[in-house]
């Protein structure tokens, strides 16, 4: 197992659910330590949030990226309590995953990356509470397509593409004008499916250019250490050279689309195994749909642990 080159990937908001990350903390010490170290840190009781919910306090964004970072970490912690000779060789996340990805490859501590990722969450609450913004999933047209459907309805200013996320599965972000009008659009076009994402505002997107200030004070403040582990990151769909190109891309990410098809593609040949870490299984079916040769595990719960050892 230690010779395989292995991937770590990290899923992001939108992924979450009351109660997720409850069996570790109950069976695993290090993931407990790490989730009250997380209410310490952040002097609130986010671990009743996650374990107890309401829903409704979860999904807030400010809630939510706190959560599911803290939720990976803790799942990373007891996968490397239990095999401490497994390491990665390049680790990605996608949007909020990659922060989790910058902290798994060993360039950032557990408390610095939960600051991080606390500034990013306040800053995106407060962008979507500026604007009426809007994300839906678009099913069964390509990247191309979409692009060149945005592109023909000519809405700078109310019309992004927010993730490419495998073939056939691409994200839009805006206003509710220019969501709606991709949508109709994007049906006539032949769309399989459009769905309304369940979210508070319009991520990837020119409307969260007011997070932008904060954050980039907070990450050009820090300091990111060298690791040799790669970093895939959102931006460029491509490793990192740089701790500088990591700052940038950390920050513009928040503005910019995530490449996630262009990441998977950029690593799928030198990977022998992907491990999903964090809630829900979606990174590994998108895995699925690209096709991707080596297999792809999740780690979700503490019965899924023994899927390491196989």
């Amino acid at each position: 197992m230690t010779k395989r080159k292995i991937a770590f990937l990290f899923p992001g908001q939108g992924a979450q659910y009351v109660g997720m990350g409850r069996d570790f903390y109950e069976q695993s010490k290090v993931a407990k330590e790490l989730f009250d170290s997380a209410d310490q840190l952040l002097g609130k009781k986010l671990s009743q949030v996650i374990f107890e919910g309401p829903e409704e306090l979860l999904v807030q964004t400010e809630q939510c990226q706190l959560a599911i970072f803290v939720n990976s970490m803790a799942i990373l912690a007891a996968i490397k309590e239990l095999y401490p000779d497994l390491s990665p060789t390049v680790c990605a996340g996608l949007s909020l995953g990659e922060y989790s990805a910058v902290c798994a490859s060993g360039r950032l501590s557990f408390a610095d990356c939960l600051s991080f990722v606390q500034t990013r969450a306040r800053a995106m609450q407060y962008a979507c509470e500026q604007t009426d913004g809007a994300m839906a999933a678009i099913f069964g047209l390509s990247a191309e397509q979409i692009d060149a459907l945005a592109k023909g309805l000519n809405l700078p200013q109310d019309l992004w593409v927010a993730n490419y996320n495998c073939p056939g599965q691409t994200v839009i972000s805006g206003t509710q004008k220019g969501v709606e009008a991709a949508s109709l659009a994007a049906k006539d076009a032949g769309a399989k499916r459009v769905i309304p994402l369940k979210v508070h505002g319009a991520f990837h997107s020119g409307l969260m250019q007011s997070a932008l200030e904060p954050l980039s004070k907070k990450v050009n403040a820090s300091e990111i250490g060298d690791s040799e582990v790669s970093l895939v990151m959102n931006v460029t769909g491509k490793r990192a050279q740089s701790v500088d190109e990591i700052r940038t891309n950390l920050i513009e990410q928040v503005t910019h689309s995530v490449r996630w098809e262009q990441t998977i593609d950029h690593i799928r040949d030198e990977v022998d195994l992907f491990i999903e870490i964090g809630c829900g299984k979606t990174l590994s079916g998108m895995n699925r749909q690209m096709k991707v040769d080596a297999p792809t595990i999740f780690i979700n719960k503490v019965e899924d642990l023994q899927k390491l050892g196989e």
